[in-house]
């Protein structure tokens, strides 16, 4: 009886070990091919030019694209690259990557991966994501809504400075900055050379878009619109950089809140 148990139990742990090694073979099988796919997608990611026709070298832009670069576009860079000096992370030496929606897979790879923006970015890539592009308007249709092409390429271009300046580690969103720095800083760039960039009058108008039924968005003096968040955001950073005198390291070192500097504008605002 005794023999009979052992030899019996004995059968019972080899199936169960040739069972643990089946999993951990189909596991480690599993692991690596989901590193195989990982490594293969980041490196579509980065290498753009393999899902592209063309790629045309503008100064420090490498554009990637299949149809025609429209001339109005290469305007509408110069434009945005002079406004981006005015950022003290501005780096002329940084390259840049801009990748067209124009019948490459690419955007839509991205737009899979990061969700859709108008423009969508990350380390030094620039992607159009946005339903459809209007040069000579200067706009980016995003979900119905107009979006300031010249604007929105500085606030990108912006998020690459950000990153080249932080790193991977102090970037979002690795590093989890507030929304509000983190996206208003970019907005406050980009609307520098604005016809509508004095901070009381745009006050003025941030509190006329939260009463009134917008669905969030604010329409700007050029008649395109802005999220009336990232709007507030870009006001905010106004505030601290040129009332309060914050630089940028000074900004994203600072701890008070969104809501704390929102009342401190908002007591500065109501000094007349």
């Amino acid at each position: 009886m005794n023999s009979g148990w052992r030899t019996e139990n004995f059968t019972t742990v080899q199936k169960s070990a040739g069972m643990v090694k089946k999993i951990k073979k189909w596991a480690l099988r599993f692991i690596a091919t989901g590193i195989f796919l990982a490594l293969l997608l980041l490196t579509f990611m980065l290498n753009p030019t393999l899902l592209y026709a063309n790629k045309t070298v503008v100064g420090k832009y490498s554009i990637y694209h299949n149809k025609p670069i429209n001339n109005r576009f290469l305007d509408q860079l110069e434009q945005s690259n002079a406004i981006l000096k005015s950022s003290e992370l501005f780096d002329a030496d940084l390259k840049m990557d801009i990748c067209f929606k124009d019948g490459s897979k690419y955007p839509a790879l991205i737009k899979t991966v990061l969700g859709k923006d108008p423009l969508t970015t990350f380390y030094n890539k620039i992607v159009v994501t946005g339903d459809e592009v209007n040069y000579e308007g200067n706009y980016i249709l995003f979900e119905g809504h107009k979006i300031n092409l010249t604007e929105s390429l500085i606030h990108v271009q912006v998020h690459c400075l950000e990153f080249n300046t932080l790193g991977f580690w102090h970037s979002n969103p690795v590093a989890s900055h507030p929304k509000w720095k983190w996206e208003g800083y970019p907005e406050y760039i980009a609307r520098q050379k604005s016809g509508n960039h004095n901070l009381k009058s745009d006050i003025e108008k941030l509190q006329q878009a939260e009463k009134s039924d917008t669905n969030g968005w604010t329409t700007l003096s050029d008649n395109t619109e802005i999220p009336t968040r990232f709007f507030k955001f870009g006001l905010l950073i106004q505030y601290c950089m040129e009332v309060k005198k914050l630089n940028f390291v000074q900004l994203f070192a600072d701890k008070t809140d969104e809501e704390t500097v929102s009342e401190q504008m908002m007591l500065w605002y109501n000094e007349k």
